[in-house]
């Protein structure tokens, strides 16, 4: 990517999160070095996207503690959101169907050079900035695997003309444009085909062995990843044949509010 960039050491101790319905997650201690492949393994409605938000410092915990590189949780969360960028979360990192490819990393792009760079890089003369702007996301797109030209209308393709994997991989680049430390990707494996899931995770691997620790959600981690369980039940004690689409809605909702609260 350009410019490396060193992934951070990621540890939880007795880690958990209580929302207005009760439990979503609790009891989670692991302990992973940097630039790591660390997959959140565990059935829908168990907390997995609330352990992501909350370790990104989207979410505040409500027991046990965790450290993200210097950042200690769950009260230094400004601290963890800096160093920490989040891809294909529902409700919070959401393509914009109207929009092209080329809309939505030139506004990424916009949006990390006035709130995410420096003053030193905010003072430099605009032509500079722009190419470091172009440089980013030629970066980004490079590690994710995405070539503009290879699709139907090159940059000005819609994000509803995508397939599901080109979206995957235009969300990891507009994360990525930031270059955070760590990674936080949601529902990696959700909808995919065996062998895009492959592709999916060789992916995410090649992320973490150049440097960017990364947090994955998925049903089923691969071989090779550390591993992280919500567990096969929730935190409620209810199990996997008690929930149902309404749960998971519901759980998916008192994330996103709690991680706008953060």
């Amino acid at each position: 990517m350009g410019e490396s960039v060193r992934g951070l050491a990621v540890a939880a101790h007795d880690f958990g999160v209580k929302g207005p319905r009760g439990w979503a997650f609790r009891g989670v201690s692991f302990t992973a070095g940097p630039g790591l492949l660390i997959a959140v393994e565990g059935p829908s409605g168990t907390g997995r996207t609330c352990l992501l938000l909350a370790l990104t410092g989207r979410m505040k915990a409500s027991e046990g503690t965790a450290a993200v590189g210097e950042a200690r949780l769950p009260k230094q969360l400004a601290a963890a959101r800096r160093v920490s960028a989040l891809a294909h979360v529902a409700g919070v990192t959401d393509l914009d169907p109207a929009l092209t490819v080329g809309e939505h990393l030139r506004e990424r792009a916009l949006l990390q050079h006035r709130f995410g760079d420096s003053l030193r890089a905010l003072l430099r003369p605009r032509a500079d900035r722009a190419r470091e702007a172009w440089r980013r996301i030629d970066a980004a797109l490079d590690a994710v695997g995405l070539d503009r030209a290879a699709l139907p209308k090159g940059s000005r393709t819609a994000v509803r003309d995508l397939e599901r994997l080109e979206a995957l991989r235009l969300s990891l680049a507009l994360a990525l444009i930031g270059r955070p430390r760590l990674l936080g990707v949601d529902d990696t494996d959700l909808k995919l085909s065996g062998a895009e899931r492959d592709e999916v995770w060789a992916l995410l691997r090649s992320l973490a062995e150049a440097g960017t620790t990364v947090l994955a959600v998925c049903s089923e981690a691969p071989e090779g990843a550390l591993v992280v369980s919500t567990g096969g039940r929730r935190a409620d004690g209810t199990g996997d044949d008690e929930k149902n689409t309404e749960d998971d809605a519901k759980e998916a909702v008192d994330a996103l509010a709690a991680s706008r609260r953060a």
